[in-house]
């Protein structure tokens, strides 16, 4: 395994794209008594990590930590560590099914969360996309869920009975994670994927951004004026604080 660096309160697997899909891969043909999980920091969960000890925790006890955007990890270059790429759960998941479609194997997969309806469209486009994925279970659950037992035991049975190799969960930071981690040892499944809007984007419920967009580090200036009320105040509060935690992390490192 290669060795995690250890930033803003976060401790990263440097991995390509290609070798987080192996991993993620190996994680769920591997079943033990917990599931494993990934998680995807972007500028947005450091911000949050920032004194949240759950969040921390949820992080410290995940399978790998993915550097998830190109401000994240050009920080992390700066501090002069070497990270190849960025590994988006929005990108990992699909590149997840084209490693399994492309060797004719088979992978099953749970969906949780979006909103009603999407997770179901989601697993119609993945079935005619991808040969071999086949989509075992889709649910939404209601706002407030993770604060319901009752719920939380339901979502937890649904998972079980279909027993998915991968569940991706999109459920948004830091919920989905805190919620994975709070039931990973009640869950059968191979492995836990946190991977936000993912969900969406499979639906074609959202956009991706254009791949030259991506290519440059401009994704987020796409999300953000697909959804101005909700990403603009998170993007200006990022804009401001990240270069503070970073500079933090330099001081401390002299």
């Amino acid at each position: 395994m290669t060795s995690r660096i250890k930033a803003f309160s976060v401790e990263f697997d440097p991995l390509t794209m290609s070798q987080a899909v192996d991993k993620c891969l190996a994680l769920a043909s591997r079943r033990g008594s917990s599931m494993q999980y990934v998680v995807t920091p972007n500028v947005d969960h450091i911000l949050c990590l920032q004194g949240n000890e759950s969040f921390q925790c949820a992080y410290a006890n995940a399978a790998l930590v993915l550097t998830d955007g190109k401000p994240v990890r050009l920080a992390l270059l700066m501090l002069g560590y070497t990270i190849e790429e960025t590994v988006p759960g929005s990108d990992l998941v699909p590149a997840i099914f084209s490693k399994v479609s492309d060797k004719q194997s088979s992978l099953s997969v749970f969906l949780l969360g979006a909103a009603p309806g999407v997770a179901e469209r989601a697993a119609t486009a993945i079935h005619q996309r991808w040969k071999g994925v086949d989509v075992v279970g889709t649910y939404s659950p209601p706002l407030g869920f993770e604060f319901e037992s009752s719920e939380n035991h339901k979502i937890v049975e649904m998972v079980n009975s279909a027993n998915p190799d991968v569940l991706v969960v999109s459920l948004g930071a830091p919920k989905q994670e805190l919620w994975v981690y709070n039931h990973a040892n009640e869950l059968h499944a191979g492995v836990g994927l946190c991977v936000g809007a993912t969900i969406d984007f499979l639906a074609g419920e959202r956009m991706r951004a254009p791949v030259w967009m991506r290519s440059v580090g401009l994704e987020w200036l796409h999300r953000m004026l697909s959804q101005p009320k909700r990403l603009v105040p998170r993007y200006v509060k990022g804009a401001i604080f990240f270069p503070i935690i970073v500079l933090r992390q330099l001081v401390s490192m002299r």
